[in-house]
């Protein structure tokens, strides 16, 4: 098992990506604490470990609300010390949205989600993590991060910062025994991409759909849960501050 005894929180754990890395990190041996709003969709999933001989621990906030955050790292503190490990999954879409149609709401409900929450997340567990002597992040970024169209303006600038706070924390603290990648997933068959794609603005659609016919494929929850499961694993332990894209090469043409 890679990740046995470690703890781990895993953010927007009800589904997608996040489900399927809270299940493998489970199967690894990790206590996995499962970070989501909807309460039941995690019931389901601790009842399913437990049926594996695995701990998963369902923790239900809503993580744009900075004090739930500040409540969930005060519950790891007194259960486990420390989380070992923080998967910051959770994030939004913003219906590819152009910049001239943008409004400071969506503006700000997308930074606040997709950037601010996880600096506020980060901010919170490095803290302990220093205490304890180490720690590793993995963000859930996008190949939106790293190319200008592959979503709406303040979705694309979410994930460019994303990127950005991961290269700066994994530098910042490589000697303090603190990792940092992220993952930039292409298109993966998830329900947030199904919502994203209702109501998406018409001229952000066409501009975004321009190349996508060059991604070769969809990929799976469960393609990204096993980078993530490399990324948090001692198997990684050279790689820091690394940006990962897991796109079936969408990114290389």
């Amino acid at each position: 098992m890679k990740l046995k005894g470690k703890v781990v929180i895993v953010t927007g754990a009800s589904a997608g990506m996040g489900k399927a890395i809270a299940r493998l990190f489970s199967e690894e041996g990790a206590i996995v604490i499962a970070v989501a709003r909807r309460k039941e969709r995690l019931e389901a999933l601790v009842k399913e470990a437990a049926e594996k001989g695995g701990e998963i621990v369902a923790y239900s906030a809503d993580l744009s609300i900075p004090q739930s955050i500040d409540a969930l790292l005060s519950f790891v503190r007194e259960k486990y010390e420390k989380p070992d490990i923080v998967v910051n999954n959770a994030g939004i879409l913003d219906q590819m949205t152009p910049a001239a149609d943008l409004t400071d709401a969506l503006w700000d409900s997308i930074i606040q989600m997709n950037l601010t929450a996880v600096m506020q997340m980060t901010r919170a567990a490095l803290r302990l993590m220093l205490e304890q002597g180490g720690g590793v992040f993995v963000n859930i970024a996008s190949v939106g991060g790293l190319n200008g169209c592959r979503g709406g303006a303040a979705y694309t600038a979410s994930k460019f910062g994303l990127i950005g706070l991961t290269k700066n924390v994994g530098f910042m603290y490589a000697k303090q025994g603190i990792r940092a990648n992220a993952i930039c997933p292409g298109a993966v068959d998830t329900e947030i991409a199904e919502a994203g794609l209702k109501n998406v603005n018409p001229f952000g659609k066409e501009r975004t759909a321009a190349g996508f016919g060059a991604c070769p494929r969809m990929g799976t929850p469960e393609e990204i849960a096993a980078v993530a499961l490399f990324l948090a694993s001692d198997d990684a332990s050279f790689i820091n501050g690394a940006t990962l894209a897991a796109d079936a090469g969408w990114t290389a043409y």
